[in-house]
């Protein structure tokens, strides 16, 4: 019992002293310093999208109503300061699946080491969180020709993202606001969309090289050369895009042209061993985003792509698009298409959605 009390006393002398009690003070940050060098405490999220959509196309009996557009959590952080990671996960239409998981090492602005599953450097929409696209979908040239629904085939739910590894770079810091001039990519991929071995030996080269001429105004060029392969069927893809940007206090602007010479898997016959078709594609797209409000951002939109990269094969989307942000984890958005559409029995229809972005 008296060795009890003399431990307690000790422990309030400690806690009491001026001194002892500094001593805690430097230990204490010197002990957080230690931990936060290992690793960052992780960070989780996700949000959610919801929809309604109708459509007044001739012939068109499915579709219309409530959906849910899909719903994502996910965990980054910091290992050994330089080391960054990030894994997230997608439920969709009933399918669950594993969107992204990456390591970085970017201990330099000038180059930066990515291996994982992550976005392929392909257009600048591509990389975009649905959140800051500001309409409700991306655009068709995105969609098509980056590997979200890809053109040629890939799985639908890629989401432009692919499995390989990523140098990246921004050079040349201006002096007068230390903007970056030059910003750089260059992947190797395996070609097959995420969550898939590769099926041949060879890899997807994909680049791009922007200049940041002004702060916040970007104009790049991208390139990539690669094939797919399924069932034994091998397409190639040789595409290019030129593209602008400009993001500033609230306002957007974008502007984007990609081409592909390559062909579908579903063109392809077996009988004559050839395909069918023009074996190319394009496209582009031109939106705008003015902000009326702190809470009202309204977009308007000029979409484009040729799935053939000919007159016929044209489908053009005009939008209009209300985002109405009531809170910075609330998002409301009303989208009014009207499109043309030369490959459909009903060439000239109108859509209207609205969604709802949530996240946490």
């Amino acid at each position: 019992m008296r060795n009890m009390l003399f431990q307690i006393m000790a422990v309030c002398v400690f806690v009491a002293c001026p001194v002892c009690a500094h001593a805690q003070e430097e230990a204490l940050p010197l002990l957080g310093r230690q931990l936060s060098d290992y690793a960052s405490t992780p960070r989780f999220g996700g949000y959610f999208i919801g929809k309604y959509s109708y459509s007044d196309q001739d012939g068109k009996h499915s579709g219309d109503g409530f959906s849910q557009r899909f719903a994502r959590v996910y965990v980054d952080g910091t290992i050994l300061t330089d080391f960054k990671y990030r894994m997230q996960l997608q439920i969709s239409n009933g399918s669950f699946h594993m969107k992204d998981y990456f390591v970085e090492w970017a201990h330099w602005k000038e180059l930066a080491v990515k291996v994982g599953q992550y976005k392929r450097a392909f257009l600048f929409e591509n990389p975009y969180n649905p959140w800051d696209v500001g309409a409700g979908d991306f655009s068709q040239i995105v969609k098509k020709l980056s590997g979200f629904a890809d053109r040629c085939g890939e799985y639908t739910v890629n989401g432009g993202r692919d499995q390989g590894i990523q140098l990246q770079g921004d050079l040349f810091p201006m002096s007068a606001d230390s903007h970056r001039l030059i910003h750089y990519q260059v992947q190797l991929m395996n070609g097959q969309g995420i969550n898939a071995s590769d099926q041949n030996r060879h890899k997807d080269l994909i680049g791009t090289l922007q200049v940041q001429p002004i702060k916040d105004l970007y104009i790049g060029v991208f390139g990539w050369s690669g094939d797919y392969v399924n069932n034994g069927v091998t397409v190639s893809r040789k595409r290019w895009a030129a593209s602008a940007k400009y993001e500033h206090m609230g306002w957007s602007a974008r502007a984007e042209y990609a081409h592909s010479t390559d062909h579908k898997i579903s063109e392809y016959d077996p009988v004559t061993d050839t395909f069918s078709g023009t074996g190319k594609a394009d496209g582009w797209y031109a939106t705008v985003g003015v902000p009326f409000t702190p809470w009202l951002k309204v977009y308007a939109k000029y979409d484009t792509y040729r799935d053939q990269a000919t007159h016929d094969s044209e489908r053009t989307i005009y939008s209009l698009i209300p985002n109405v942000q009531w809170h910075k984890n609330l998002l409301m958005q009303l989208q009014l298409n009207r499109v043309h559409d030369n490959l459909a029995a009903d060439r000239d229809y109108n859509e209207v959605w609205a969604e709802i972005y949530v996240r946490f």
